[in-house]
């Protein structure tokens, strides 16, 4: 029996990081929806980078550096012996490795897919006038360094491990690390060229696909089920159960949320703010999904999907040029989510919600400074924006020399 039980819970874990992966392909989707035709290549090519270099390097540095072991004054990963590579340990492909809950492999795999996520969280921020070549060096050094070391504080049992701060899922391990790197990147990037007015005042530069958008959000939605589901490590039914409830609630709750606040606000029902404020949703519910009750999800939702139309509001009016609204979305209710296991839930109290706000505050100093470093530095060297004549034409025709669609052209501009 024992041994049934952990087949199936392996299964399980492969199941989730199905779909774990498929959600590169929301991601990719949702971000050529929200952006013009003319830049649909180029963005589908840094998401192929983006699974494919991240799965490369937390093979080769990622997973030993998350799961050190021991660390230097509880920050640093001490793992600078056999960092490099992957290796079965004896008891790896047993019940004995995770009690019973999963092979050594699964746990690799499973974690390489989170690892990709924060550097396309960025991808969208950045869209339709970044650098390929300065995107991909970021990326590499992102999802090869500055993810694992984050991760490896909670996820590896570091100091804020020890602390207890908690993060079920990753609303900030994951999506706050990418959303700060996001924050950073459009900052020193620009906006795009139409975005803002001598007046100061928005423009809107309307994506060409909504269909793909909202494909998107329900394939990232379907694969949250793998990306919260299988957080619990294990296909215990009374786990994974809440935890697939609460998800759904939150997300749902979300879009609701969003869609009423931004008809309330503009006086338009906005497709967008709809879809923007479920992915909200599901990036608050994220961080505490297996110890939120159904009410407590809804809340968390709602919440998540006010603060979207709230932060898209006040990003513009920052002059920070963010096509996708990654920085609402990730960052912003990245920190909400993480915060919120301190007010609701079966962890709530002073005491947690004291621990969740070191917590948002360490890795968001790091995240700000790690990227910072990165990015100007590219800035510095090589640049990191195209050039208007190649922003203006799009980047699909400059740097792939092909035309996603090459029968059809509208919107191009």
């Amino acid at each position: 029996m024992e041994q049934v039980i952990f087949t199936v819970n392996n299964v399980w874990m492969m199941i989730c990081t199905a779909l774990v992966f498929l959600m590169h392909l929301g991601f990719s989707l949702l971000e050529i929806g929200l952006t013009r035709q003319k830049n649909t290549i180029n963005i589908l090519f840094k998401n192929v980078f983006i699974i494919s270099m991240g799965l490369i390097l937390y093979a080769l540095v990622g997973f030993n550096l998350m799961y050190p072991g021991t660390f230097i004054a509880g920050v640093i990963p001490d793992y600078f012996i056999d960092l490099f590579g992957i290796a079965a340990p004896e008891n790896g492909l047993t019940a004995e490795y995770a009690n019973g809950g999963y092979t050594y492999w699964t746990d690799f795999l499973f974690q390489g897919m989170f690892a990709a996520t924060a550097a396309t969280i960025v991808s969208g921020a950045v869209a339709e006038r970044v650098k390929l070549g300065s995107f991909m060096i970021f990326t590499i050094i992102y999802v090869g360094f500055v993810y694992p070391i984050v991760g490896s504080w909670k996820w590896g049992t570091g100091w804020l491990d020890q602390l207890g701060f908690y993060d079920f899922a990753g609303s900030t391990l994951v999506h706050s690390v990418g959303g700060w790197a996001a924050l950073v990147a459009v900052w020193l990037l620009g906006a795009r060229i139409g975005k803002f007015k001598k007046d100061g005042s928005s423009g809107a530069i309307p994506g060409h696909n909504m269909p793909f958008a909202t494909a998107g959000v329900f394939i990232l939605w379907l694969g949250w089920f793998g990306f919260n589901g299988g957080s619990v490590l294990s296909a215990d039914p009374s786990k994974t159960s809440i935890v697939l409830v609460t998800t759904c609630m939150a997300a749902a709750a979300g879009g609701l949320s969003s869609f009423l606040v931004s008809l309330f606000k503009y006086k338009q029902y906005d497709l967008s703010m709809f879809l923007n404020g479920v992915l909200g949703g599901l990036v608050g519910i994220t961080a505490g999904a297996d110890v939120m009750s159904v009410s407590d999800s809804i809340v968390i939702g709602f919440v998540a999907g006010a603060l979207i139309v709230l932060a898209v509001g006040f990003v513009d009016k920052m002059k920070l040029d963010d096509p996708v609204g990654a920085i609402a979305v990730h960052l912003v209710n990245g920190v909400w989510g993480t915060l919120a296991v301190g007010i609701f839930g079966d962890l709530a109290g002073w005491g947690q919600f004291g621990n969740q706000l070191i917590g948002v505050v360490s890795i968001g100093a790091f995240c700000l400074i790690t990227s910072y470093a990165i990015i100007k530095t590219l800035k510095v060297t090589i640049g990191i924006r195209v050039s208007s004549e190649e922003e203006q034409e799009g980047l699909d025709i400059h740097e792939h020399g092909m035309d996603a669609y090459p029968d059809f052209r509208l919107n191009q501009h």
